[in-house]
């Protein structure tokens, strides 16, 4: 049976040349970084090369990389580090209704600490407007946090704009660019962010291990107490061989990323084109062409994104009806919700995410295997006979 995976943007495989150069570090070299003989020298060297050949590839400096287990503490660790650094000027943050949960969730967290947060509304492609953030900034604003791209339907944010915006109020500017690096081209300056937030495994490094961007002269607090590590910032022993790793892995996907993209893209297009003209109902969701080259996102109407996914699982298909992290959930996808989607389309979406290794083939077998499945799931549904009979 065939096996096709296509939900890249939950997680990706890791890397074959990711691995080999993590390898040393789990066996050879596998002293601590803080330790001071030999072995451990040569753990802290790589660390050191690591931070640096990251800190290049983002157009950041050595001493602005600091390593985490991942997206989800990056963004916690922005948030609250700079909400309780700067709760002296203010007390007010910025964000969108479509961000990540671990952008979501740590807002409303401080606001349960008393903090004061605006979720900004997005328009039908889930964009940003940067006048509703300019209009939202208050003298007590010390944060805005705008996703680069967005997980669930791709659209892509008009991020140096926002940080242009934020630069002149005097704001910070975080970023979860968890889903963008390595996937578009990041230049921190460039951006004019102040933080961002990356995690390897979603550019085929390995999981647990990702990186907070912090441009000098920004006052964070640690949240992770312990030892000196990462510069007195977060305490713990470094994750030296996830570390290798992930320098390797955004090298790697920096330097392909162009051939890639243009195959993602064509891929993309062609999936998209097939299900608009094999399926009746669809509606694709997030931005026509401001979105990630590997992201799809369809709703159909009259059905189950469950029962979908699990139709395709039957069939060697593994999509995603939103993010991974909220899977196990039973509610609609906010981010559906946010671009103006009532509750029973929401539950009907499903998310297709490609990768580089995917092919036309995959996506032959995909269009030819999901039109009767759709059809079959309405065959089943009272919503698709009421419509039908209402047609008649």
């Amino acid at each position: 049976m065939h096996k096709i995976y296509f939900d890249h943007a939950a997680t990706t495989s890791t890397r074959k040349e990711v691995v080999d150069a993590m390898l040393p570090y789990f066996i050879e070299d596998f002293g601590n970084p803080s330790s001071i003989y030999e072995v451990a020298r040569r753990s802290k060297q790589a660390v050191d090369e690591s931070r640096q050949k990251i800190a290049d590839l983002l157009g950041a400096d050595f001493s602005e990389i600091y390593f985490t287990s991942g997206g989800t503490e990056s963004d916690n660790w922005a948030i609250k580090g700079v909400a309780e650094s700067y709760k002296n000027k203010g007390n007010h943050i910025i964000t969108s209704s479509i961000e990540h949960h671990a952008v979501l969730h740590t807002c409303q967290y401080l606001e349960s600490q008393g903090y004061e947060v605006t979720y900004l509304p997005v328009d039908e492609y889930g964009q940003v407007n940067p006048e509703d953030v300019k209009k939202a900034i208050k003298n007590t604003t010390i944060l805005i946090s705008i996703m680069y791209a967005n997980n669930e339907i791709g659209t892509i944010q008009p991020i140096e704009e926002i940080g242009r915006i934020a630069k002149e109020r005097g704001v910070l500017f975080h970023t979860d660019a968890v889903q963008a690096v390595g996937h578009i081209p990041i230049d921190v300056k460039k951006a004019n962010v102040d933080l961002l937030s990356l995690s390897g495994h979603k550019f085929h490094g390995p999981k647990g291990i990702g990186a907070l961007y912090v441009r000098k002269g920004v006052r964070i607090k640690a949240i992770l107490h312990g030892g000196a590590q990462e510069r007195n910032r977060r305490g713990g022993t470094e994750n030296v061989p996830g570390i290798v790793g992930l320098a390797t892995a955004l090298e790697l996907a920096i330097k392909d990323m162009d051939e890639n993209n243009k195959k993602m893209l064509e891929l993309r297009d062609y999936i998209i084109e097939g299900i608009s003209q094999k399926v009746d109902f669809v509606k694709l969701n997030g931005h026509p062409t401001n979105r990630l080259a590997n992201n799809i996102n369809f709703t159909f109407d009259f059905i189950e994104g469950e029962s979908l996914l699990l139709l395709l699982d039957s069939k060697g298909i593994f999509c995603s009806s939103g993010s991974a992290c909220t899977s196990g959930s039973l509610d609609p996808s906010h981010v559906l919700l946010a671009i103006g989607l009532p509750h029973e389309k929401a539950h009907g979406s499903l998310r297709v995410t490609i990768g580089d290794e995917n092919t036309k083939e995959e996506a032959d077998y995909f269009l030819e295997v999901l039109p009767p499945i759709v059809q079959r799931l309405r065959d089943m549904s009272p919503l698709y006979e009421d419509f039908k009979k209402r047609k008649n």
